[in-house]
């Protein structure tokens, strides 16, 4: 540790400062952070790949942890499924939805769920 900063503590839903006892900072999670990255179809229609923490109005925010992909075309959701990636999963679903932005531009893949959710249902490499 550097001298003169700050004693922190790490936890997977916040970080806890010591230097400023009772200070708790939310770590960046899909829960406060959505990816969300556009993708031209080739029919020229624009998609957005959404991928968050999905809302649940009876279930407190902190405690929700299912995290979906979603496409939405024409301010419509064309399609939206469950992935196994955690809310602290951040740089995985940039990757999932970088993966899912140039199937859809090159046509590999159609914006439907049952095209996206193979993509979904794994990490990403």
């Amino acid at each position: 540790m550097r001298s003169g900063s700050p004693d922190r503590r790490y936890s997977a839903s916040a970080v806890v400062s010591t230097a400023f006892p009772g200070e708790i900072f939310e770590a960046m999670s899909l829960r406060t952070r959505p990816v969300e990255q556009n993708a031209t179809l080739p029919d020229g229609r624009v998609a957005t790949v959404r991928v968050a923490v999905a809302p649940d109005s009876y279930i407190a925010e902190r405690e929700l942890s299912t995290v979906s992909v979603e496409l939405v075309i024409a301010d419509e959701v064309a399609a939206s499924v469950n992935s196994v990636l955690e809310p602290r999963h951040e740089l995985e679903a940039r990757s999932l939805a970088r993966e899912i932005v140039a199937g859809l531009e090159s046509g590999e893949l159609e914006p439907t769920a049952g095209a996206i959710e193979p993509l979904a249902d794994r990490l990403p490499e």
